[in-house]
């Protein structure tokens, strides 16, 4: 049965105070939305409705007054449809805490990319088993610098979603003429390629840490795709999915800029300081750190090989060192291509 809304989805609530939520509430309110950004830190919320900026997490950009902004949840039952921007590992606890809250047929859109650490869940596993009511869940993902989709700069991104008109409706709704989404029925594929490239742009930053070369970051993105693609299948995702924005472009984008907060980290990592050293001065989360257990262990559970991946992990989680882990890398057998 159809999700499709009677009414345009005029009501869009965003969840996440930080960087990307801010910028994907603007980007609402440029398709002509009304729209409303729940934040968690009562400073936050305080700073941007007085001041009109979010000066903490995208300085410069100027907030309009048409943007609300809320610290109460239950602002959000007037909501057609709900952008869900926390957090991954938080993804299913702030979904519980809203559940109760929500319109029943409002959509609810996660667009955190990562997997959760201790089941191994996908975000639309993890959000849905919080969604008692049923409400349809879609994905947003893509190559995205919140930066830039809150300047107005074009944007292209995939949302996902298994009903085709619902999924046409988000469409019509987030879409303007800088921030195009393209729409998809694979669920699965769309959220792989965009935990795993957090993953891989650590690695990358990596490379540029230790001044590895242009021609080692190529490698590591192609590779890294290819390791994507096995565990995308593995799970019932299709492969002409990471050829498109959610993989390909989003692990591009992420792979090739320091703008990257995985990459930024991974070249820290590279240049020889520690983990703890690096997370003790940012505000940010960088996915990738924790995502990179939660993805090595699924892989395990399915029997897929990802030795970049396994490396990532390696290096955050237990202890290896950088130069005999990319030793490691660097010894593995030759084999073909396509394997």
């Amino acid at each position: 049965m159809s999700a499709v809304p009677t009414s345009p989805l005029n009501r869009i609530g965003v969840v996440g105070g930080g960087a990307w939520g801010t910028a994907l509430a603007l980007a609402a309110l440029r398709a002509g939305r009304e729209t409303l950004l729940w934040a968690r830190e009562p400073a936050v919320v305080e700073a941007m409705s007085l001041r009109r900026e979010n000066r903490d997490y995208l300085p410069g950009v100027p907030l309009p007054d048409a943007l609300r902004v809320t610290g109460d949840l239950a602002d959000l039952g007037d909501c057609d449809a709900v952008l869900l921007v926390s957090p991954a590992q938080h993804a299913r606890s702030v979904t519980a805490r809203m559940a109760p809250l929500l319109n029943p047929g409002a959509a609810v859109v996660v667009c955190a990319k990562g997997v959760e650490l201790d089941s191994h869940a996908l975000m639309s596993e993890a959000v849905a088993a919080s969604l008692p009511g049923g409400n349809p869940v879609a994905i947003l993902s893509g190559p995205t610098f919140a930066a830039e989709v809150a300047r107005g700069l074009p944007t292209a991104v995939t949302l996902a979603c298994a009903d085709e008109a619902l999924g046409t409706a988000l469409v019509a709704a987030l879409g303007s003429r800088t921030f195009r989404p393209y729409r998809s029925d694979d669920v699965i594929g769309s959220q792989v390629g965009g935990a795993v490239k957090n993953v891989l742009a650590i690695a990358c930053g990596v490379v540029e840490g230790r001044r590895l070369g242009d021609n080692a970051r190529a490698a590591l993105i192609t590779r890294g795709l290819a390791e994507i693609t096995r565990l995308a299948l593995a799970l019932g995702g299709r492969a002409e999915t990471l050829m498109g924005l959610s993989g390909l472009g989003d692990l591009t984008l992420t792979c090739s800029s320091l703008q990257s907060r995985n990459m930024s980290l991974g070249a820290a990592l590279g240049e020889g300081k520690a983990l703890a050293e690096i997370l003790a001065v940012r505000r940010s989360v960088a996915e990738g750190v924790y995502t990179a257990a939660a993805v090595v262990g699924l892989a395990a559970k399915l029997g897929v090989d990802m030795p970049i991946c396994s490396a990532v992990d390696a290096i955050l989680n237990r202890g290896a060192g950088l130069d005999e882990t990319i030793d490691g890398l660097l010894s593995r057998p030759f084999r073909g291509e396509g394997v």
